[in-house]
């Protein structure tokens, strides 16, 4: 499906701005512009400024109908990082989100239009936005065109967050008290007011709702966001309904636009002609050294390690996976954020380098996808967050799991109970339980079932989201029916 320049749609998308929601969001972008359309790509000006610096001064050149642009954040610097090279506080997002966007993306709405009008670009026709932002959606109505809006989490998170009200009003959260996030109150509680989800503990549920707090200001926040959600003219989701069923039958309830269009690294690996393949949407500096290294190893031999963008951990922690990932005797590439441990820097003993130097890398960040597809890889180590989880699947990689926060318990439950392809590791990491699974995924005879279970879920979703299959389907009907309803195409 292609358009002539004369009717070529342009389609202007704006992603919350933390790296995991960049990502889903940069790959839809991607999908459109293979579909014929002029795209916009909206930047803060400080995650601008991030991919600049990692990418280079001329990484967004090239590309006259593929453009980025850049609204304000609202926020005052970062006093504590002179760099600027980490993600930003989420509450503090949240709330200048709220207040400051709206403003800012009007007026660049409003040059981009003028533009048109000089015969520059062609005007704006649709939106699509991250589902946790609502600036969006009243814009789009004052430019009386239509938006959709993409999840970058899973059907079943997404299905957990558009409940928080329900929570609310039922008296399960607010929770009564400190006490009901250690006394075992949160293993132990079956949730029954989710249609949808099956014998799923509070646990499981995303961490926003684990609070005690009446006035709890991101579970406001979301739950303030879920309402105006119904309101867009589509819901799109990067899954693909044989991983998600029951929840997304679910969903399908409560918003009748609800289109299934993933998982999108299967999508992109199967489009021909993918002019935008040298462009990523990474904020950090790519080590180059992670592939080279992995063409030394042999197959499936390697685990991969990698908590995220935004997951932090205490020193001891790290200690602890440094040791277990030392005792298991498995080689080992280990992505560490600079921010990776709380308060402090990134410190290995001169033991463990010593002990793994022969059969580990340490960096900083790589490319995950390449990473992942390449046949060194035998497990991924993973936080749980849902573009890990995808990109693993579409990979054929079985996971270790350490959720962290947000949507990732939930991930974490799918993954290990209902997909049965990874098994979920202790929040209170020990580096015994780190050698004992690592050798069990890679060595095990349940990592083999498992690995064996994620090649099947892998070419489910190539048959999903190749020509004919139902995300592609999805897909072109959503920009048939949907993105162009109000282009003319005469």
């Amino acid at each position: 499906m292609n358009y002539t320049a004369e009717t070529k749609p342009h389609a202007v998308l704006v992603p919350f701005p933390l790296q995991g929601h960049i990502n889903p969001l940069f790959k839809l972008a991607e999908l459109l512009h293979l579909r014929g359309f002029h795209v916009t790509f909206v930047h803060t000006d400080y995650n601008h400024k991030r991919y600049l610096k990692s990418r280079g001064p001329n990484a967004l050149e090239g590309l006259p109908d593929f453009r980025f642009e850049t609204i304000p954040d609202g926020l005052p610097p970062l006093d504590d990082d002179a760099d600027g090279d980490v993600s930003q506080h989420i509450p503090s997002l949240c709330d200048s989100i709220r207040k400051n966007f709206l403003q800012p993306f009007r007026d660049l709405l409003h040059r981009l239009n003028q533009s048109a009008t000089a015969g520059l670009i062609p005007p704006v026709t649709c939106l699509v936005s991250d589902c946790f932002m609502s600036f969006p959606i009243q814009a789009a109505q004052e430019l009386a065109v239509p938006i959709i809006l993409l999840s970058p989490i899973s059907a079943g998170a997404f299905l957990c967050f558009m409940h928080f009200r329900t929570l609310v009003d039922t008296g399960i959260v607010p929770l009564k008290d400190e006490s009901y996030l250690t006394n075992g109150y949160l293993d132990t509680t079956i949730v029954e007011c989710i249609p949808g989800l099956q014998n799923f503990r509070m646990r499981d549920l995303p961490s926003f709702v684990k609070t005690a707090d009446p006035n709890d200001f991101m579970l406001e926040y979301l739950i303030e966001v879920a309402g105006r959600v119904p309101t867009v003219s589509a819901v799109v989701f990067n899954t693909f309904v044989e991983l998600e069923r029951d929840a997304i039958n679910a969903l399908s309830s409560m918003l009748p636009y609800l289109y299934t269009i993933g998982p999108f690294p299967s999508f992109l690996d199967q489009s021909p002609n993918n002019h935008l393949a040298s462009l990523c949407s990474n904020l950090w500096n790519e080590d180059p050294k992670c592939l080279e290294w992995l063409e030394s190893q042999e197959p499936r031999s390697v685990v991969y390690v990698n908590f995220g963008s935004i997951t932090v951990m205490s020193a001891e922690q790290l200690l602890e996976f440094a040791w277990g990932m030392t005792n298991s005797k498995k080689p080992f590439l280990w992505i560490i954020r600079p921010d990776l441990v709380i308060g402090g820097s990134v410190i290995l003993s001169s033991e463990f380098v010593n002990e793994t130097r022969d059969r580990s890398l340490i960096a900083g960040w790589c490319p995950q996808e390449q990473v992942l597809n390449h046949s060194s890889i035998g497990g991924f180590l993973t936080h749980c967050g849902w573009n890990s989880i995808t990109e693993s699947v579409c990979a054929g990689v079985p996971m270790l799991c350490w959720p962290f926060f947000a949507d990732q318990p939930t991930n974490c439950r799918y993954v290990c109970n209902e997909w049965e392809i990874g098994i979920e590791m202790d929040n209170n990491v020990k580096r015994e339980e780190v050698e004992k699974l690592v050798n069990e995924l890679m060595v095990g005879e349940k990592g083999k079932k498992m690995r064996e279970k994620t090649m099947e879920l892998k070419k489910k979703a190539e048959e999903f989201t190749r020509p004919g299959g139902h995300s592609y389907i999805n897909l072109d009907t959503v920009i048939k029916e949907v993105l162009l309803k109000q282009t003319s195409l005469d």
